[in-house]
């Protein structure tokens, strides 16, 4: 057992990597002593054993510009938000299968709601990508729920649709917008048609449009993460989404006692995959990167 141990140093908890079958058939093997696996399991825990699972605990490091990043949306968003100015925060959430299928967690019923015994795609209705957007000052969020594929242009088409139904109604002044994102996906620092699509949204709106990243790693603390979609997901826990207009409802339906109210829509429009931006378009682009972290940190203005 020496070789086959772990443990908690500071608890004194032990666990070992062999099962109890194992040890048991090697008892038998080696001194002849004849046990069940389930002795073996009560020993083992005489002994301080128990079953332990992984636990992401070891950190892979932080970038050398993680916290001046950090301090550097924090500034932007005081200053947007000392002058009125709205800041959203954006982000895609995970594509759900649309259907008759087992949807993950709890949900209070006489009996269980039957599903699919296999999430096979072919048999569902398709595939929702719902790309939301949460206006940080307002406590409001919407989400448009597409149908297609989750691309830098559906993602841009999805803020000037809140920036259409609703940003510049609460916003009836600003001619300044900040966005926070993620680091990745349709809406990553490197995505040029993000950038370039960003520019054609602030070019028809006469608005100057300013992004902020978050460093790799740190999706979670977008705000968007943890005040809008978590509490989407916990409202429709358990419950099959079993179609488009399903989860448009449970997404409008969602609310907080803090005051969070949410807006769903459903985007049928085709967004298609692959489409490359040349350099002489991104040439084009009037965009001003910033002084501190340029690459995550850039402002577009109207051409």
């Amino acid at each position: 057992m020496e070789h086959e141990t772990a443990g908690d140093p500071i608890t004194g908890l032990k666990w070992t990597r062999r099962t109890t079958e194992k040890i048991a058939r090697e008892l038998a093997h080696l001194g002849g002593i004849e046990v069940s696996a389930n002795t073996v399991g009560r020993i083992l825990k005489e002994l301080g054993y128990s079953l332990r699972v992984n636990h992401k605990k070891i950190s892979s490091g932080t970038g050398p510009d993680r916290d001046a990043q950090f301090k550097q949306i924090c500034a932007i968003r005081d200053r947007f938000s000392r002058r009125g100015l709205p800041v959203i925060s954006v982000d895609t959430k995970k594509k759900e299968l649309v259907g008759n299928f087992k949807n993950p967690g709890a949900a209070w019923n006489k009996q269980a709601v039957a599903v699919k015994d296999h999430d096979f795609r072919s048999q569902g209705l398709g595939l929702a990508v719902p790309y939301g957007i949460y206006d940080i000052q307002a406590n409001r969020g919407s989400v448009f729920v597409g149908t297609s594929h989750d691309t830098p242009q559906f993602a841009v088409s999805s803020i000037e649709k809140w920036w259409r139904y609703d940003g510049r109604r609460r916003y009836t002044k600003a001619n300044e917008l900040l966005i926070l994102a993620d680091c990745g996906g349709s809406n990553g620092y490197r995505c040029r048609a993000w950038k370039h699509q960003l520019q054609q949204f602030s070019n028809r709106h006469r608005i100057k449009v300013t992004v902020s990243h978050y460093p790799p790693g740190t999706s979670k603390w977008n705000p968007i993460e943890h005040r809008l979609f978590s509490e989407i997901s916990k409202h429709w826990a358990g419950r099959p989404l079993d179609s488009f207009t399903t989860i448009q409802n449970y997404i409008r339906t969602t609310s907080t006692t803090t005051g969070l109210s949410v807006k769903a829509y459903i985007d049928s429009k085709i967004y298609p995959k692959g489409i490359k931006i040349n350099v002489q378009k991104m040439n084009q682009l009037n965009i001003k990167k910033h002084d501190a972290l340029p690459n995550w940190n850039y402002t577009f203005t109207p051409s």
